[in-house]
């Protein structure tokens, strides 16, 4: 079992930029670490205060195949000059054989700067 993190930023508070965000961010999580519904234990979203317009859990949910991996969403700690309109995911997976340095975690769009070591 391995976590896997992720995050990106959306420009607007919007269901839809939320939707797609969370949706580009899980695909390429699933896609780097070779995943499929059945290895995936669960899923935790997470998003910064300023971001209510939306579950990001919903889109994850509604993907084919994905509908009964158990996803919960949860609300960042407000930390002052924290990172804002963020997106985080924690995706629970069995990667088989896969070492802690192989997993591939990913930081797409403005989220890059959390972890530049390891943005894409």
């Amino acid at each position: 079992m391995r976590g896997i993190r992720g995050a990106t930023t959306v420009v607007e508070n919007t269901p839809e930029a939320i939707y797609e965000a969370t949706v580009a961010l899980f695909q390429a999580i699933v896609t780097e670490n070779n995943l499929t519904p059945d290895v995936i234990s669960s899923v935790l979203t997470s998003v910064t205060s300023d971001l209510n317009a939306a579950f990001p859990a919903k889109p994850i949910r509604e993907l084919a195949g994905f509908q009964f991996v158990p996803v919960m969403g949860v609300m960042e700690i407000p930390v002052t000059g924290a990172l804002a309109m963020c997106i985080r995911l924690m995706v629970n997976a069995e990667v088989g054989e896969v070492v802690q340095k192989d997993v591939v975690h990913v930081y797409l769009e403005g989220a890059k700067v959390l972890r530049p070591d390891l943005a894409q």
